[in-house]
């Protein structure tokens, strides 16, 4: 966030005595010569004519020039600031990117300050002089300086407008920085760029208030502003450069501001726990006694109270209550509802009644109300992803959370509907399925309830699925079956209810306790029964390591789940045809369709190779009996090899010739997207390129530095380990040493061989990898150059000109590694629906 006035911008409009003018125009501060106008000494003369706001700060609009008066009336009292991009930028910055902090206004002589203090470093005691000293020892912020515009009496109103219209979230130096999906283009299209960022400035002349969005309430004051961002350099319009906007050198994005009234100081912190499924919040209290941390870690949570704190089950003193968007349609809102209520059933375990609750946004109630948590259902264009966020406004204090925000891509519920269809291929005659609608249904009802979890609390749980879906913070995969006839049953695609996971972890965050009862002594009770039942807790920090923490997985055991959706996809591949598209789409459309079909196998990839050179890890504490750390079985390790290495063969890699015969050229009016498979022959579909994604996952997922380095590390320690040269020979093996077949499947094979030559190349060459994954991988490649040239003398025409490639590949490598660039596999399409959810006290995200 940029929260400082220029200096020489400030200094200059104090030397001129003209402040107000320096903010109105910064470029026009240096005069000196122009005479300082005094402050009104009525409020209601200064905003004459002007629109009244009133709510937690009064403030005006001027329609004629406009400008917002902001009338202070709390000097030294603190509140929420809380900054948030209302639009997004593609990947350089997207939307629902927020910093919260604690501020308040200030007199200084003449001016008016909006002071941050410095919250990350306290001394919680009564002793007022150690309070002081720490508060002197770190430097404090001052966001803004405004001059008074009136004075009345103790009330300042002061010209906000300068403050709103900002980069408040320093974006100028982010965009251009790329787009998430720009990569390579479809086929036949054309590739996205993106310029450096650092280009951008702040047109004022193109930037004002935004007025629909800036309100007054009781307890916030809101504030938004239409900027524009303008690079000349930026490249072409439209859709031939730079994708971030129609015309890439004006960007127009709106950003907003609040300032919110801070709870009183009744609400209760709880501990942190790494096992508790919690966001933190820290800080550093200097008052620490010695045999203490410094640093204090507590928890995010909504306040919660009983009514009658010792009874077992008790009604709360104030419910917590979310509000869904009323514009969302009646089949969708009625889903949200339903999803989002579970969390009722955890609260419910906890010892609450009817603490939880979800309804319908009362009419003329406005979502922007400090007073309503809020699930938005919010329309989007040129974004097919539908992205989704669970945010929260928190207290930076104490880490209560104020305001749970819940936004959701109004077109989430189409990916399914889109899954449901290839795997259905419904479209047989008149009557169409209701299983698809069904489907996307449920998955709205799970994805209600994972954003409200977030704006909860709560962080992911990525190694919930292996124990009975046992949480909606888990990212899921839908559940596919197979019937003995040929169908397909999607009735148990995704969980209903809340999870057991959900529920141990709602009674350790929310859970109050009688009067007189030592909390600590309870909460390590809910924990280590939490234990006993055999949950398993695993945030995002899971990684690229951990066997059992997945995103987008199903199942007990990930391998035996890759076969399971090997297949599966298998069959409906095998029978796939323009039944999955309606009657009169253009049959180039199949691919839309066939994308998720195609790659229904790529977030298993990901979970399987996790189990080679993977470690079983816990957030264990000391003598809470966990196990820290374990190895993964070598004959594990080598069954997730199995079927990883099952992923690449030709016949799992290869489509059927009478559906690649049925995708034409893409038809005038529906050009390639980031939605359809990339290319090397032009207009037409290319299945060995829709195959080189596919494959790409699974070898440089095996060939990854970070497990390279654990395989040589877990074998120097256990001699019974694979290792990485073991995990290298078997790999060649299958691939390049398999003899080639012919026609189409040879094409793929040979694909196949030159992709595990580029990573291994990429991997010798990699900064980042260490010296010893790189001797290694040299090593390896050195032998496998010693058997190509042998084999040049027996080898087809087809395989020497593949071996040819590679010891053209080779040898630019030899001759300057640092400069290698292997030629990369062709990404996949996007796949995730949905982005992680954040929670804004501070400045973490999960």
């Amino acid at each position: 966030m940029n929260k400082s006035l220029p200096i020489a911008i400030l200094i200059t409009a104090l030397a001129s005595g003209n402040a107000v003018f320096a903010q109105d125009n910064p470029r026009a501060a240096g005069s000196a010569n122009r005479t300082a106008a005094l402050p009104a000494s009525s409020i209601a003369a200064a905003t004459q004519g002007m629109k009244k706001f009133e709510g937690y700060f009064n403030f005006y609009y001027d329609e004629k020039s406009g400008k917002v008066l902001l009338e202070v009336d709390k000097f030294d009292k603190e509140f929420l600031y809380f900054s948030s991009l209302t639009d997004g930028v593609g990947a350089s910055a997207e939307r629902g990117t927020a910093s919260a902090e604690v501020t308040k206004f200030i007199k200084v002589g003449p001016k008016v300050l909006l002071i941050e203090p410095n919250l990350r470093y306290r001394a919680v005691t009564d002793n007022q002089d150690q309070v002081k000293s720490v508060e002197s020892a770190f430097a404090k912020s001052v966001i803004w300086g405004f001059m008074p515009v009136a004075v009345e009496g103790d009330k300042v109103l002061i010209d906000l407008t300068p403050f709103i219209v900002r980069d408040s979230q320093n974006i100028g130096s982010r965009i251009g920085g790329g787009n998430r999906f720009a990569g390579t283009a479809g086929r036949g299209g054309i590739a996205g760029s993106s310029s450096g960022g650092g280009g951008y400035r702040v047109d004022e002349t193109r930037s004002a208030v935004f007025l629909p969005n800036t309100k007054n309430f009781p307890k916030n004051s809101e504030f938004e502003a239409m900027i524009t961002f303008t690079n000349p350099g930026a490249g072409d319009r439209g859709y031939g450069g730079n994708s971030i906007a129609p015309d890439p050198s004006a960007v127009t994005i709106r950003m907003h501001q609040s300032f919110v009234e801070l709870p009183d100081n009744k609400y209760k912190p709880r501990k942190f726990d790494p096992r508790s499924g919690f966001f933190q919040f820290t800080y550093m209290d200097f008052a620490a006694p010695m045999d203490q941390s410094l640093t204090k870690r507590f928890i995010q949570r909504h306040r919660l109270e009983k009514k009658d704190p010792n009874a077992a089950v008790s009604e709360a003193v104030e419910p917590i209550v979310y509000y869904i968007d009323r514009g969302a349609p009646e089949n969708i809102k009625k889903a949200l509802i339903e999803g989002g209520s579970w969390w009722n059933q955890a609260f419910e375990a906890a010892g609450y009644k009817n603490a939880f609750q979800v309804k319908e946004l009362p009419e003329g109630a406005d979502p922007m109300d400090i007073r309503y948590n809020v699930v938005n259902w919010v329309n989007r264009a040129g974004n097919p992803r539908a992205f989704s966020y669970g945010s929260s406004y928190a207290d930076p204090r104490t880490g209560e959370i104020i305001k749970g925000v819940v936004t959701l891509g109004a077109d989430r519920h189409r990916q399914d509907y889109l899954i449901a269809e290839g795997l259905l291929q419904p479209y047989k005659g008149k009557a169409v399925s209701k299983q698809m609608e069904e489907m996307a249904l449920a998955r709205i009802r799970q994805l209600s309830a994972h954003e409200i979890g977030h704006t909860l609390g709560f962080t992911h749980n990525f190694a919930a699925s292996p124990k009975d879906r046992a949480s909606v913070m888990d990212y899921p995969f839908p559940r596919i079956n197979l019937k003995a006839d040929g169908t397909i049953d999607l009735s148990d695609a995704y969980a209903t209810g809340i999870g057991s996971w959900d529920k141990r972890a709602v009674m350790w965050g929310y859970s109050e306790f009688p009067q007189g009862a030592n909390e600590d002594a309870e909460l390590d009770k809910i924990m280590q029964e939490t234990l006993k039942q055999g949950f398993a807790y695993i945030p995002d920090i899971g990684g690229y390591t951990h066997p059992a923490s997945h995103q987008w997985d199903d199942g007990v055991n990930p391998i035996d789940q890759l076969n399971k959706l090997m297949k599966i996809r298998r069959h409906v591949l095998d029978n796939f045809s323009e039944n999955a598209i309606p009657d009169g789409a253009p049959m180039a459309t199949i691919e839309e369709v066939l994308v998720p079909m195609y790659l229904l196998h790529r977030y298993q990839i990901e979970a399987v190779a996790k189990s080679v050179g993977g470690l079983y890890f816990t957030h264990a504490v000391k003598n809470d009996g966990q196990i820290p750390t374990r190895m993964v079985a070598p004959a594990e390790q080598w069954r997730a090899f199995d079927a990883l290495m099952a992923t690449i063969t030709p016949d799992a890699l290869a489509l059927p010739e009478r559906l690649i015969g049925k995708i034409p050229p893409r038809p005038s009016g529906y050009p390639s997207t980031m939605e359809t498979f990339s290319g090397y022959t032009g207009p037409t579909f290319d299945p060995v390129a829709a195959a080189e994604t596919a494959a790409g996952e699974t070898i440089s997922s095996l060939l990854d530095p970070e497990r390279a380095a654990r395989l040589i590390e877990f074998h120097g320690r256990d001699a019974a380990q694979p290792g990485f040269l073991a995990v290298a020979d078997k790999l060649i093996d299958r691939t390049w040493k398999a003899p080639l077949p012919a026609g189409y499947h040879g094409e793929l094979q040979t694909m196949v061989n030159n992709l595990v030559l580029e990573y291994l190349l990429e991997l010798a060459g990699d900064k980042k990898a260490s010296a010893v994954v790189k001797g290694q991988a040299m090593l390896k490649i050195n032998e496998l150059k010693d058997w190509m040239t042998v084999k040049l003398k027996t080898a087809s025409p087809e395989q020497k000109a593949n071996i040819y490639y590679a010891l053209s590949q080779i040898g630019d490598f030899k001759s300057n590694p640092d400069k290698f660039q292997p030629h990369p596999a062709l990404d996949m399409p996007p796949g995730a629906p949905i982005q992680p959810g954040m929670s804004f006290i501070g400045k973490e995200d999960y």
